[in-house]
């Protein structure tokens, strides 16, 4: 059994439009609604799991939300540069690139790569995954290189948890 836990990055700010892309910082607004969804997921959640973000600053800072809210330790987060993508090839690619001792992934990316994995690998269709939007993903398979056919378990938006 596989665990993919999917959360796009808090809403960024536009403030400085000279600012290279994977450079935005998030909005006050991510935070407010990071604390709504982990509030939501705090119970749902068993860990171990491995945590892996873009390195954008955006989704970095997300991850980083979770990480101290769910105790995650240094040696189970890691940045990768290839999440710094829009395209869901890539992403199932990196996702499928993960060792199969770890049984539960936390993915922070990009929209629109991860609405579409999303759709493409479980089976609750979504027309958007929103900022911070969180969706978990479980797999009857050993492989994370099998990832196919999931069970879409939860899907926590901050709008409906307001």
């Amino acid at each position: 059994m596989k665990r993919l836990i999917l959360v796009r990055h808090g809403k960024s700010s536009w403030d400085n439009e000279r600012l290279p892309d994977h450079k935005r910082p998030l909005k006050k607004r991510a935070y407010n609604d990071a604390e709504l969804v982990l509030n939501a997921f705090d119970h749902f959640y068993e860990p171990p799991a491995l945590f892996w973000t873009s390195h954008a600053v955006r989704a970095h800072e997300t991850a980083k939300l979770f990480k101290e809210r769910l105790n995650v330790p240094d040696e189970k987060f890691e940045v990768k540069d290839e999440l710094y993508t829009f395209n869901q090839n890539d992403l199932l690619s990196v996702i499928r690139s993960c060792d199969d001792d770890v049984d539960k992934l936390f993915v922070f990316g990009h929209n629109p790569a991860m609405t579409i994995v999303v759709n493409h690998l479980g089976d609750k269709k979504i027309d958007n995954l929103p900022t911070t939007g969180l969706c978990v993903i479980d797999f009857e398979t050993d492989s994370w290189k099998d990832v196919q056919n999931g069970k879409t378990l939860l899907s926590l938006f901050p709008k409906n948890l307001r």
